[in-house]
C-alpha cells in the first residue's frame, strides 16, 4: 500500500510539473488517503504485536 501511495505521489509531481493541475490534485489526494490508511494499519499491527507478547 505504501508503494501505491508513492506511485501516486510521483504521478502528482510529474503532472504538476507538466501543468496538469486537475490530475496532480487528484493524484495527490489519493496518495494522502493511501498513506493515511497505511499509517493506521501499521499502528494497529504494532499494537497487536505488543498485546500478543504480554
Amino acid at each position: 500500500m505504501l508503494y501505491y501511495a508513492l506511485v501516486f505521489l510521483v504521478v502528482a509531481l510529474i503532472a504538476g510539473v507538466l501543468g496538469f493541475g486537475g490530475i496532480a490534485g487528484a493524484s495527490a489526494g489519493i496518495a494522502k488517503i493511501l498513506f493515511a490508511i497505511f499509517i493506521i494499519l501499521f499502528i494497529i499491527s504494532l499494537a497487536m504485536r505488543l498485546f500478543r507478547r504480554a
